[in-house]
């Protein structure tokens, strides 16, 4: 059996919860609203990668410390 590198967790405001989901390589979280999809994607390869879709398009993909460097030069403006 493979290793086990990440696990997952999802959790709702109806008091749902799924955690300890195992992945090997990569997990992704799926969100319907409406038409549209919201998908998170995260790959433990060689090197943490995220990406996140909106309805089948790649909006944003990079490295874990690329999305971290978003997020921060985001918070200056």
């Amino acid at each position: 059996m493979a290793d086990i590198r990440m696990t997952a967790e999802v959790r709702t405001d109806y008091d749902c919860e799924t955690k300890g989901m195992p992945a090997e390589r990569w997990g992704e979280a799926v969100f319907n609203i409406g038409e549209q999809e919201l998908v998170f994607e995260v790959s433990v390869e060689k090197d943490v990668i995220v990406a996140i879709m909106l309805d089948e398009q790649t909006t944003w993909k990079g490295t874990l410390t690329g999305l971290r460097q978003l997020i921060v030069d985001s918070q200056k403006k």
